[in-house]
Parts: structure tokens; sequence; C-alpha cells
């Protein structure tokens, strides 16, 4: 795995503060030297010259600072670490035994190792089998078992060691058969009582890291010719995974609690050994899920020293900032959200920044950043980093580990390469390829540019304080692409549109996936692709409730919340990132709706735009009566003549090239505008399209039909 670092980059403590509220932030430079770093306004971040352009408003007058950079090391892979194990009778044998299910068979990787008192004793997975090395002042020994191994299958090993040296190393597969050991003589005892660590070694440093699942690892007192023999012997300690599930702890059941820690949130809840099959929820059988799953490549926390930090001035007004960082060698920028103070005074509007979105998305590593791409790139000027080049900062649970097992865990504390205004996630060869965080800044710069005053918030405030986060607001707008959320986002939205509110979604392909989340570490968040859904990996059966939570993920269709609950509609179709236009229905034309369509001429809207060229494009959503659409619903519009390159959700679907709904495939790839009022007298105005911001633009402004919708329902929902 490339080790490539960027000139300077870093990440913030969080991504939203209010004045008075402190930002901290971690950089890390490629060489030492001076760094600045200035504080701008995000207005714009496209960089397409055919649209707004790059719009980064210089503050420097409010925050200008300098500081010195130095180089801060990422680490990356998971593991335990039990600061002090017991050291037990020093008259007697000792034993260290584990259950191991590795990922890549092929690579020697540490599955235990304890050391402390100048010795060690280190148990690893090679691709001939288990290998033991203990060393001490005297020298090394290395002990092998020839019986190679297999992805995929659970092994006990276990090494023996007395006070004379005599040391016996074996495996055995769980699933039956011989087993298999190796004998040696060592060049003294071992002092034991030192740290332990599980699935790398060197607590300070750990490295040589296993990618796999490990279940039951303990230590025991006498001497294990056999496997059967472990079971007679003394408990030390042990460690069971099956408890404190949702935790970064490990829990020692030995008579001395000698609990442990995680390191870089492996994923825990796994299926183990001993998964019988009986239950689905680990929470109805613990011990079913005994196993965590380390790897490799995990990131949870950089764990950087702090560089700076930054006060948000009491008259700073909510919006889009970023931290522009800059040092001889080259510059990054980190985006953060202003929101207003508590007390106000309040916008109208807010807008609601996808941050559970954009960080699923982190570092989304594509494999397209190829010669055509960078030419682009260069040629605008855009972000000029991209993932594919930066495997060390992590990756997307878009991506899988290097055993090809799902990413399920994404941080924020961690450098984001697709989070920066300016870049591109594709070569479009109509727009601008833009997703996410950049493509949000087109409904941003619109807002700007009509002269609508607005507020920003996010999913995670959201998540954190409640529908009393968006009570102070006549309407809130969604992004383009508001994928991933929590019950507790949810619920705030649909509590705040049946008490009054007025929602405009303003996306596709939203409200999709469910995703957990601890408030004890509140910068990572969980997705278990559960059955169902477009996936780019999926969920081992078993395997479908999240640690962090309990509860069942994947798709909240899934969990009885469709979309079309909340918003009235849901994806429906998707293809490749190109777009189509909108043709008005007959009701759009009820003297009900003259407020929407005042300015706009003509029955199509959209076939322009910056993102893929059409307001109806990439992932669309339809209204569905089955799936919850509201009483009272109205489709206002809906796309036509898709690309060929769009297909139908693989949850709609069933044999024959039938669907749920009965519907012809080709018909369920279509993108509806709808409204409907709520009981409480709010309204939801839904345009079912991630593409649609990105036709705010016409001909070199903000104008044109669809910006003109769009501003009928801003201005109505703003009173």
């Amino acid at each position: 795995m490339s080790d490539a670092q960027l000139p300077i980059t870093g990440y913030l403590d969080r991504f939203s503060h209010r004045p008075g509220q402190t930002f901290t932030a971690f950089i890390s430079t490629r060489t030492p030297g001076p760094c600045r770093v200035r504080l701008v306004r995000v207005v714009s971040g496209d960089p397409n010259p055919a649209g707004p352009g790059m719009q980064l408003e210089d503050r420097s007058a409010v925050f200008d600072h300098s500081f010195p950079g130095r180089n801060q090391p990422i680490r990356l892979g998971s593991s335990a670490i039990v600061d002090r194990v017991p050291a037990g009778d020093a008259t007697a044998a000792r034993t260290w035994t584990v259950l191991a299910c590795p990922g890549i068979p092929g690579l020697e990787q540490v599955v235990l190792a304890e050391q402390g008192n100048g010795a060690a004793a280190c148990l690893l997975l090679g691709p001939g089998g288990a290998v033991a090395e203990l060393s001490g002042p005297a020298g090394t020994t290395r002990l092998t078992v020839d019986a190679p191994i297999r992805k995929g299958r659970w092994y006990r090993l276990w090494l023996s060691v007395d006070p004379s040296g005599a040391a016996i190393l074996g495996q055995q597969a769980v699933a039956g058969g011989p087993e298999s050991v190796a004998r040696a003589e060592t060049a003294g005892p071992i002092q034991a009582g030192g740290t332990l660590t599980i699935a790398a070694r060197d607590p300070a440093a750990p490295n040589g890291h296993f990618t796999g699942r490990v279940q039951d690892p303990a230590i025991r007192q006498g001497f294990a010719p056999t496997a059967a023999a472990l079971a007679g012997l003394p408990t030390l300690a042990a460690w069971d995974f099956s408890r404190g599930m949702a935790t970064q702890a490990i829990e020692d059941t030995g008579p001395d609690a000698c609990h442990g820690r995680l390191l870089n949130l492996p994923t825990r809840a796994m299926a183990g050994a001993d998964w019988s099959g009986r239950e689905m929820c680990w929470r109805h059988a613990p011990r079913d899920y005994a196993a965590i799953h380390f790897h490799a490549d995990d990131l949870g926390d950089c764990g950087w020293q702090a560089d700076f930090t930054w006060t948000v001035p009491d008259d700073l007004a909510s919006g889009a900032y970023a931290l522009h960082l800059s040092c001889a060698e080259g510059e990054d920028w980190l985006p953060l959200y202003i929101l207003p103070r508590r007390t106000g005074p309040f916008a109208k509007i807010a807008f609601l920044a996808s941050t559970f979105t954009y960080q699923a998305y982190f570092n989304h590593a594509r494999d397209n950043a190829d010669e055509a791409y960078q030419g682009r790139v260069k040629d605008w000027g855009a972000y000029p980093y991209n993932p594919d080049q930066y495997p060390l900062y992590g990756r997307s649970t878009y991506n899988v580990h290097l055993d090809g097992s799902g990413i399920s865990f994404s941080s924020r504390l961690r450098p984001v390469l697709t989070m920066r205004p300016g870049f591109l996630t594709f070569n479009d060869a109509r727009g601008s390829g833009l997703r996410h965080y950049p493509a949000d800044t087109h409904l941003l710069a619109w807002l700007e540019a009509r002269g609508i005053a607005f507020d920003v918030i996010t999913d995670e405030d959201l998540d954190d304080e409640g529908v009393d986060l968006l009570r102070p607001y006549r309407g809130v707008l969604t992004g383009s692409h508001p994928e991933y959320h929590t019950v507790g986002t949810l619920d705030a939205l649909a509590a705040y549109t049946q008490a009054g509110g007025r929602m405009a979604y303003l996306g596709g392909n939203g409200f999709y996936w469910r995703i957990a989340r601890d408030k004890a570490m509140p910068w990572a968040t969980e997705l278990r692709r559960a059955e169902g859904g477009i996936r780019t990996w999926a969920a081992e059966p078993g395997e479908y409730y999240h640690q962090l939570d309990g509860a069942y993920g994947g798709l909240w269709r899934r969990n009885r919340r469709p979309p079309q609950m909340l918003a009235g509609v849901g994806f429906s179709g998707q293809g490749l990132f190109e777009g189509t236009y909108y043709r008005l229905l007959p009701a759009a034309r009820d003297p009900r709706f003259a407020w929407l369509l005042e300015g706009i001429e003509g029955d199509t809207l959209g076939d322009y735009g910056l993102s893929g060229g059409g307001a109806a494009g990439f992932e669309l959503d339809r209204a569905d009566d089955d799936l919850g659409t509201p009483d009272g619903a109205v489709i206002l519009a809906r796309s036509e003549d898709p690309p060929a390159s769009f297909f139908t959700v693989p949850e709609e679907v069933l044999a024959g090239r039938r669907t749920v709904t009965g519907e012809r495939l080709e018909d369920l790839m279509r993108a509806e505008i709808v409204w409907f009022p709520t009981a409480g007298g709010g309204e939801v105005f839904s345009v079912g399209s991630i593409t649609f911001c990105g036709s705010l633009w016409k001909d070199g402004a903000f104008d044109g039909p669809v910006s003109r919708l769009l501003e009928n329902v801003v201005r109505r929902f703003a009173g």
C-alpha cells in the first residue's frame, strides 16, 4: 500500500460549531516548515470555467495564523491492547491460545504478541501454518508447523512454554481434523507479565497487523501438548469479545480483570467460530458473535497532536467556510460550517448539510483518476489530489478492505480528500462531475446569487439536537444527496414537517441507508449493507445488525421507513453520471400551483446543467403509494427519455422481469417532482434527482426554468 502523503493536510475535531465555540485543528506536513492558516468563506466549489467557478472569499481578517509544520504519522491497522497481563506462577508453564480466521492467508501476520520484562512471545499465522517467535536475552527461537491454512476457515492456535525453555506450537482446524504441532527448546524461560497486543505486535507502534477474525484469546497456566489439554489449564486471562459489543473495550473474564482497548475501529458483532445460525441478531445470542474482524487497513483516529485552535467570533454569520492551509510545498482546505447563535437571529431558511453522507463517501477510491481526469483537473485548477493515489488516509464505506470484506466504519478524524472545494468525482463529459460537498455548493451559490438569506446546519447537529434545531426555520433545504441517516435525523425531520415545517428535498437517492452512531465517539458512523439495495459490497449473513446500537442495518426501506414516507419519493433508478429533463404534468397547471410555475414557460424543465447535462439524472426517485407517499401528494413533473445506461434498482425487481409494483422495469427509471401538505400545516417539495441542483445554472448565470421553479418554492417556504 502506498504511503504517499499530501504536502500539507489535516482534520478538525468536528465539522460545525456555533459562535463562541472552538475548533481544534490537527495538521501534518510532508516536511517540517512554516505554515499559514486563514479563513475563507465557501460560496462556490465548482472549478468548471463554464459554471460559477471557484468562489472562496478571503476572511483572513477574521482568522489568520502562522504555525510550525511537522510530520505526524498515520498508523493504519486495527488491534487490541491489554496494558498489563498477569504474570502467573514463574515456576509453571505458560500457554497462549486463540481462535483465528485469516482473511489474507498468503501473508505472515501477527495474531497475538506479549512483550515485557525483556522477553516476547509472538503467535503468528503464515501461508504454511502457525508460526511462533520466542525471544529473550539469550536470543530468538522460531517454531513453525507445516499445515497450510485457508481463507475464511477457523483455526485453534496455541503456544506453550515451560520454565525449562521447552516450547510447543499447535494448530488445529475448528471444523475438525488432525493437530499439527512443532516443538523446540528455547534459549531460556520467557519472562511473562507484560503487554498483550492482539492482531499486531508492539503496542507503542503496532505493526505486522492481522487481517481476519479473532475470538477468545486467552492466557493459561500450564503446558498443553494437545488442544484437548487446553481445557484443563487454569485461566490467567481470557477476553470475551461478545461482551461490551458497542464499546471500544475488551473484557477479561479472568481473575485479574485485565481489560483492554481497541485501536482503529475493528468490526465487532461478527459471526465467530461457534456461530450456529439460529439467531441473526447478535443481541439474542452474543456468543455466536464473539469474533472481532481486524484489518491491516482500518483507520479510526489518526491520533495526531493539535496544532492550533480557533474560537468562532460572536458576530460571524452562519455559513459554509474553510480553513485554507498553506506551506512551501502546497495547500489544502479544511471545510467547516458555522451555525447561528443558539439565541439567533435566525434566517427563515436553513440548508441542511448532508455530513453523514459526505462521511460515508470519505476518500472513495473509484479507480477513475486516469490521464483524462488528471488533465481536466489541471486545466480547471481543480482540487489536485484524488484518493486513488493516497490510500494512507483510509477508504470509504464504498470500498473494501484488503481481504475483500466491506468497510463498515467511517471516521472524520482523518484527512478527507473528497470533501474539498473543487474536488472532481467524475470526468463529466456534459458538466462539472461534482458530487456531495462540492456539488452542494451549487445550491449555496444559487442562494447567494438570488439574494436568499440562509443559515447552515448539519446532519450531526440534527442527530445531536433533534427537532429543536429545526424549529426556528420556516423552511429547510437538503442538498443533492442526503442518503445516509440515523433514527434521530429521520425522526427530527418527520416531526418538523408534521408540526408545520416546510422541507425541500433537492436531491435523489435520499434517506436510503440506515447508519448507527454512538455519542461516546461521535466522529464515527457505522454501516451494515444488509440485504437489498445497490451495494458495492454485501454484509455477510447474520451480520446485518450494527454493533453500535444493536439495530438492524441496511435500507431504511427494509426497516419499514421508506423514503416516500418522509419525502414523498424514493430511489427507483440509476445510471451513469448523465441526465435528462422533466416534463410538467397536467396537475402542475391546477390553479393551486400557480405560485409554483410563475415565470416559467413551456412544459419541459432542465435539459441542461452542470451535473451530467440534465436536471433529472444519475439517481432518480419516484412516488409510490404502497411505500408511503402521503395522501394529498401531487406529482407535478416526471422525467422522460432516461439515458441508455439507466436501470431499475434491485429492491424493485422480482423474478422474470417483474417488479414489486407490477410496473415494467423500464417505467421505474424515472424522477418525479412531488409536492404535498402535512397534517400539521407543513409542506414538502421533492425533486427526485441527484443532478437537479446542477441545473440551477444556465447560460452563464443562476437563471432559467429550474432556477425559477426553486426560487418560487423557497420564497413560498420563507413566507
